[in-house]
């Protein structure tokens, strides 16, 4: 048997998403070198005087550098005021969604999904219940949900995040902001 019969269903989809995330590398083109060649540069044509000159003077041309692309900060805790606006509905709260009975993964893939179709619809504000996890400690969902918010995926959808009022699900849920598109 193989070890690849072995894995869980789970343990496919964990697989997968690595194997996703990988790209591979470049072949590098490798120079062919003979023993005993010497490399010589093509000869260079000939200039007029004037024109010697002219390029002596002038700097060595260097390839323009890009404008460094503007990176989407990492979601912040929410501002005091908006967080208080939210919890007594002053800004709206336009969609909710509950992650009650979602396994680990399940949870983060409908998360991403929920939020990018928030983000579509043009919402700035959602409820997201995590649960607060069983026997008193903190539920795995609970614990990664901060984790998976700030991560790549959503970076460009989260612009902050903030634990919900007590009347919302406290502990147990988030309110969470969303970028314009």
């Amino acid at each position: 048997m193989s070890r690849r019969d072995d894995l869980s269903p789970d343990d496919h989809r964990i697989w997968a998403r690595v194997a996703g995330s990988v790209t591979p590398a470049k072949p590098k083109k490798s120079t062919r070198v003979t023993p005993g060649a010497a490399v010589v540069d093509p000869p260079a044509a000939p200039q007029p005087k004037g024109l010697a000159k002219a390029r002596a003077a002038a700097p060595a041309w260097s390839p323009p550098v890009p404008a460094p692309a503007r990176p989407r900060g990492h979601p912040e805790e929410l501002e005091p005021r908006r967080q208080r606006r939210l919890s007594r509905e002053r800004d709206p709260i336009e969609a909710r969604f509950d992650l009650h009975g979602f396994g680990r993964f399940q949870a983060q893939d409908a998360l991403t999904a929920f939020l990018l179709g928030a983000q579509a619809r043009g919402y700035r504000s959602v409820l997201v219940i995590t649960g607060q996890g069983r026997r008193g400690g903190t539920g795995v969902i609970r614990a990664s949900v901060h984790e998976w918010l700030q991560g790549p995926a959503l970076r460009g959808v989260v612009s902050g995040f903030a634990s919900a009022a007590r009347h919302h699900g406290g502990d147990g849920a988030l309110y969470v902001t969303i970028r314009r598109s």
